[in-house]
């Protein structure tokens, strides 16, 4: 994957939230005042941008940013500010299941009129959506396992050992060149997109960023393991139909072969990992923690709605015919046969 040891840059500042979070970590300004954070809207551009921030920095981090900036204890405040503020939001506007099994029983079953994103793109997208999807699906992709492998140690017996089978498959079983970060990358070379490690950050709107958000809050909190598993079960499971209509739409739309390869290999996979993550590592996380159920079945309905909002968000201005980046791509040119 070209470019994937580099650090990312710091992205445009998105408020006062997101300027003050960029101008602490390039040492030049305090932090933003508590007012300040209490004003932002929770699901907005501003505060959304600015929590991804703190979190990027337990992953790759950013160019010019000194790395004991992940445990700055003032920064840490922050990002608690910012998160409690995003995690009450959530609990308050997720209607969630009475039990795990519910909530299981919802997305195990595919609608038979299905009006979601990948139906969309499935049956009437064109490439420049699709485009547009992969941009802003990067921002996950190029990291794709790596929230959910914060879980591990926290888990243990046939949780542990049923969350690690799969995000071994997720890392390509041992072989670089089958990591899934890295074929999401290859997806996008035949796009014509920039492979870069957060290049898109830019254009990214705040609904993919709180998609990516969620990960990490869940991922970063023992105290929310069980809504983690809760997320990485609605991710699994609806990953494989929802992959079907992906590949569909790759070879209808001409996106290229390892475009049409990445999902092929999600519909086959995760169909697999669905098993493995309802039975082993939620029957196990629940036999072990049986209290955790009600964190299960709050993380598979975030993850619905924060999916939710993304969806609408990326429907509504496709049918509109505009775009749904912040900025529009560039003009490379996709792969061509």
């Amino acid at each position: 994957m070209p470019h994937e040891s580099q650090e990312p840059r710091l992205p445009s500042a998105r408020g006062p939230v997101s300027a003050a979070v960029t101008q602490y970590l390039r040492g030049a300004g305090p932090l933003p005042r508590p007012e300040e954070v209490a004003g932002a809207t929770v699901y907005g551009d501003d505060l959304q941008l600015a929590l991804y921030l703190c979190y990027e920095l337990h992953y790759r981090g950013f160019e010019g940013v000194a790395p004991d900036r992940e445990w700055d204890p003032d920064l840490l405040r922050t990002r608690a500010a910012l998160e409690q503020r995003f995690l009450s939001a959530l609990r308050a506007d997720t209607v969630v299941h009475e039990s795990a099994a519910d909530a299981l029983a919802e997305i195990l079953v595919e609608p038979v009129d299905g009006t979601g994103v990948t139906h969309y793109l499935h049956k009437e997208g064109e490439l420049w959506q699709v485009r547009e999807y992969a941009a802003q699906r990067s921002l996950y992709h190029l990291k794709e396992a790596d929230p959910h492998a914060w879980v591990l140690p926290r888990l243990w017996g046939r949780a542990k050992a049923g969350m690690a089978a799969v995000e071994f498959d997720e890392y390509g079983g041992g072989r670089p060149d089958r990591v899934h970060a890295r074929l999401f990358a290859d997806l996008m070379t035949d796009l014509g997109l920039d492979t870069t490690y957060g290049r898109y950050l830019d254009a990214a709107s705040a609904q993919v960023l709180a998609t990516v958000n969620l990960m990490s809050l869940f991922g970063l909190h023992r105290s929310l393991r069980g809504a983690l598993v809760g997320h990485f079960a609605a991710v699994e499971i609806t990953s494989s139909p929802g992959s079907r209509r992906l590949a569909e739409a790759m070879r209808r739309t001409g996106a290229g072969p390892a475009a049409e390869f990445f999902y092929d290999e999600h519909v086959e996979a995760d169909a697999v990992h669905e098993q493995v993550v309802r039975h082993e590592v939620i029957g196990g996380l629940l036999a072990e923690e049986p209290q955790l159920e009600a964190d299960v079945a709050f993380g598979i309905d975030a993850t619905g709605h924060v999916e939710d909002r993304l969806a609408a968000r990326l429907l509504t201005d496709w049918r509109a015919g505009r775009s749904s980046l912040r900025t529009p791509l560039a003009s490379e040119i996709p792969y061509s046969s």
